[in-house]
Parts: C-alpha cells; structure tokens; sequence
C-alpha cells in the first residue's frame, strides 16, 4: 500500500544547541528532537538512560499501602495469591513478583486465568482457588482494574487486594481494593504513565527492598517490549538495562527459550523479544495454558527447561498453523463483507475461531488494510473478540462510545477486546463505524512513514551510523531512525534474495551504498524500471564478509 512520508520539521537552532552541548551530529539533535526531546537536559537523559534517572517508586499512588500490607503479610506468615493475565507481560509479571516474594520468606500461590475457559481477568476459578486456599492477600498483574464484582466478593470473603495494572480505568471508576498501583488512575500524577505490569512490579520490588533487584531485569525488559510499550521515559532505561541483563542471562529457562528459538550467540535485541521470544511465550497461554511459560522462566533445572522450551516452541507452530488457517478464511470474509466505502473500522465474526489468536488476526488484517480491525469468535450466544488499530484512531475511546452495544469491554490506544452478544454484532459493527466517521479523514486511512529527516546521501558516513547505534533500543516510541535522498541514482540491476529481500546499489555521485529491502521484493518493477529513485531507509552497519561499511535498510521507495 503507497505511503505517505512525512518528514519532520527541522529545527536548525535547536539541533545547532543540543550538537554542541552533548557533542552528537547536528542529525542526531534532529532525531532526538523527533522523539521530544527539546533542552540539554533531556538529551543527557536519553543518551545516557541508566537507572539512577528512574523516578521514585513511592511516587505511585498506593505504593506505600501495598508495601506496608505485603510486609504485615510477610511477618504474620499470612498466605498470598497471585494473579495475572496469560500473556508475556502477566507471566514475566508473575514470575518477577514471585521470585521476590520468596526473598520475604513469602511463598506465593498463583493462579494464571485459561484463555479460553475462564477469559481474561480475576475469573471464578480464582476467587474460589484463593477461598480454597485460605488466603487473606490477592495480588493481580496485568489485571483487576476493571473487575469490579470479583473485588467485591473477594472483600465479603475478607481478602485484601492489590491491583497492579497499566491499562486505564473504564471512565475513571475503580474497583474497590485495598490499594491500587496503576499510573493512569486520574489521581496518581505520576510522572510516567506508559509502564507495562511488569514495570510497574519493579517498581514495587523497589520499594518493598528500598532498591531494584537487577537480575530481574531481563523479565521485566521481556515483558514490556511483548507488551509493545513505548520505548521513552523509565521504559527505555529498563529495556537498556534489561536487555544487557538478557544478553548475560545465567536464568535457565531464559537460556533454554534463546537455544530452541536459535538465537544462542546472537545480540538479543527488542526485535528478537516482539517476534521470536515473546510469541513463543504468548502461545502457551493460546493453546493451552501459560503454566508451562511461567514454569520455564521459573525453573531451576536444566532438563526441565529444555522440556519445556521445546513445548513452547511446538505450541508456537500449532498457533502458526492456527492462525494461518483462521486468516485465509478472514480474508475471504474481507473479500465478500466489507465495503471500504463505507467501512473505516473491518469487524469480522465467525462460529468457533480460536481465541488465542485473534488479537493476531486483527493485527495482521490492520496491517495489511491500514483499517482499525476487530474480531469476533462467536458461540451460540454471545461473541469475544479482540481489536487493533492505526496511529489516528484511538481504539479504547472509540470502544467506549459504543459502550451501550456490548456487554464489557478494556484496552489501549491501539489494542482491546470486547465481549458483545451474538446478535448485536451488526449493531456493534454499525456503532463504531459511526464512531469512525466522525473521527478519521481519508488521509488517515494511508500508512504514514515518519521521516526523521531529509539528508543528502554523501553526508552519511560510519560516524552517523555508529551515533544512532546509540540511541537504541528501538521500538514502538523510538523507532530507529529514517531519512530519506531524493534523485538518487540505481547503480545496479536489483536482485531478490530469500524471503523476498530485494537489494541494490544506489550514488548520488559521492556515495555509494548497498540497500536491502526486507520482505520488499514488491518493488522491483520500481527500482528495475526507474534511473533515479527517491528512498526511505534506516542506516545500519554492514560487516558482513567486509570490512564495515554503510548499508540503507529500505522502508519505501518511489521513482523520482
């Protein structure tokens, strides 16, 4: 699908200031003034994000509640449960807290709700384990912002609770709850809203042992990338320092996952966690039960987590055949349902899809479309489905407008499910249409490439490439940066390599450089047929077989 670039503003005066005082390439400024930051102070941050900048912990509304109530538990021997959500950012959640606990001689029960027996959040199951148990503390990650009745009942059973949480509150209404630590509460004013569960578990362990436990780093960098945080603020100083701790990792199980995902003696960096690491994790909780992901990041035994990595993996192919079979048939729906004219939003359902990989689906179709996507397994009489969503059209609120469709509803910016009943997925579909109508433009419905800035190919040169090494890591926040040369000349026929990777040579006369295209094999009538071309791109280092050299990673290409 055609793009349209969008270049950032220069700002020359403040890439001029910030050049001189942090001693970085005037392009450099320009990048970290795309990512906003504006004054010296802030770039010394960014460059140098380690962890005396994070914020403190009892900045959090409630931390000092929670602390003083988990401590009252240590002391009296009390029994704890734990529950979280079954993707990576409740199971590396669970596991941190865990593993802390037990430094308080606290040994946690836990409970990871089954996909799709009993659905996400504190389900039945849960309140009764706990009951079972005779537990007087429940703690939840990763959920219990909106379980306002399983709070209720938990209170008339003389459990306290605590909710750790990072999704946003249903109209600012919260459950009743012994504490609740969650920054998006309106009453927090904590300086950082965008922390996964698993960051905000950190910050408990902080205050609960007035210091970080490092080694635990490496989950919680897990958990947040998977989680598809943004990579600013606290959250780019964890997944600096965690990813260090990954890439050092005595953690068995962790061991075991890189060994059987082949990335043994490779740099792990976020791409590894969103699309090796993470999805493997994720598909325990989507094929069967997410135990077996939390056991491996748990274990203590190097049989055992061989076992159970492999597991995983096998879990993952099954999700992948799973998955693939579910998107040719929604594509077909696609094909015969949807009317673009009048559709800004896709809304599919179907009889008996499989829950664990809907919110893929959704993904995949959102991306493919460039449309905000939800879908819908449907039983006999009501319908789960899970959405996703493009940069200018805020899934959550549009949601919310169609509140009085649906029988519940929780999520993001970008990602929620929905719980409808089966025969008001029509009404539901027409609501949120309605919703996008008064929302988006048609140019909203173009991908936007983000263009950092445009620059002459000559001024490029291994210094830059190594300077934006630094500003890693890259993800959703900080995407590593793009530029784009205009009028440059295609100095060599391109070729494709395997998994539809095209390369070639371009100049401007003063430089020359290789490009490769990832999955772009697309645009090879383009750059075949074209003298001069005008390219997107990210800068990289190439040493592969040479010695280092600039290469162009491409993101979009046009004739010039």
């Amino acid at each position: 699908m055609q793009k349209l670039w969008k270049i950032a503003t220069a700002n020359p005066l403040l890439q001029s200031r910030l050049a001189k005082a942090s001693n970085i390439h005037p392009i450099i400024s320009q990048v970290l003034s795309n990512r906003g930051v504006n004054t010296i102070n802030e770039a010394e941050n960014f460059l140098k994000a380690d962890l005396s900048a994070l914020h403190d912990p009892f900045d959090l509304e409630d931390m000092h509640k929670a602390v003083e109530r988990i401590k009252k538990a240590a002391e009296k021997k009390e029994k704890v449960i734990i529950v979280s959500d079954y993707d990576v950012d409740g199971v590396t959640s669970c596991a941190v807290l865990i593993l802390a606990l037990r430094k308080l001689n606290i040994k946690p029960y836990h409970h990871i709700p089954h996909r799709v027996n009993e659905g996400y959040g504190i389900s039945e199951k849960a309140i009764n384990y706990a009951k079972e148990k005779k537990v007087s503390l429940l703690i939840s990650l990763d959920c219990g912002i909106a379980n306002f009745e399983e709070l209720k009942q938990l209170k008339k059973l003389n459990i306290d609770t605590i909710v750790v949480d990072h999704h946003r509150p249903i109209e600012d209404k919260l459950p009743s709850a012994f504490a609740i630590i969650n920054p998006k509460k309106s009453s927090c004013g904590y300086p950082f809203e965008d922390l996964a569960s698993v960051g905000l578990v950190y910050k408990l362990i902080e205050a609960l042992f007035e210091r970080g436990l490092k080694d635990h780093l490496d989950l919680v960098a897990l958990g947040t990338v998977a989680d598809v945080m943004s990579l600013q603020g606290e959250n780019r100083i964890l997944v600096k320092e965690g990813l260090k701790e990954i890439n050092t990792t005595n953690r068995i199980g962790l061991k075991a996952l890189i060994d059987v995902c082949k990335l043994k003696g490779k740099t792990i960096v976020p791409g590894f966690i969103g699309y090796i690491l993470g999805p493997r994790i994720n598909a325990s909780g989507r094929i069967d039960s997410a135990e077996k992901a939390l056991k491996l990041l748990l274990s203590e035994d190097a049989q055992e987590a061989e076992e159970l990595a492999s597991q995983l993996n096998t879990y993952n192919r099954q999700r992948q055949k799973i998955e693939s079979d579910i998107l040719k048939e929604a594509l077909n729906l696609v094909e015969r349902e949807v009317n673009f004219k009048e559709h800004s939003v896709i809304v599919l359902s179907r009889k008996g899809w499989h829950h664990g990989v809907l919110g893929i689906i959704a993904s995949k179709i959102s991306d493919k479309f460039y449309r905000p996507t939800i879908i819908i397994s449907v039983d006999e009489k009501e319908g789960k489905g899970s959405a996703r969503s493009i940069e200018k059209f805020h899934i959550f609120d549009a949601i919310s407008k169609c509140a009085d469709t649906l029988l519940g509803f929780g999520g993001h910016k970008y990602a929620a499910g929905i719980t409808v009943e089966a025969d008001k997925i029509d009404i539901f579909r027409d609501a949120i249409n309605e919703v996008a109508r008064n929302t988006l433009s048609k140019d909203d419905l173009f991908p936007v490439l983000k263009v950092d800035a445009q620059v002459p190919l000559s001024m490029l040169n291994l210094k830059i490439a190594y300077s934006i090494e630094e500003l890693a890591p890259f993800g959703i926040g900080n995407p590593k940066p793009v530029f784009c040369s205009r009028n440059i000349k295609v100095k060599s026929q391109p070729v494709i390599l395997g998994r539809d990777t095209i390369k070639f040579w371009v100049t401007d006369g003063k430089l020359t450089a290789q490009v490769i295209g990832f999955g772009m094999a697309d645009v090879l009538n383009i750059v075949a047929n074209a003298k001069h071309v005008d390219i997107a791109y990210s800068v990289s280092v190439d040493t592969w077989q040479s010695d280092p050299q600039i290469q162009l990673e491409l993101k979009d290409v046009k004739a010039s």
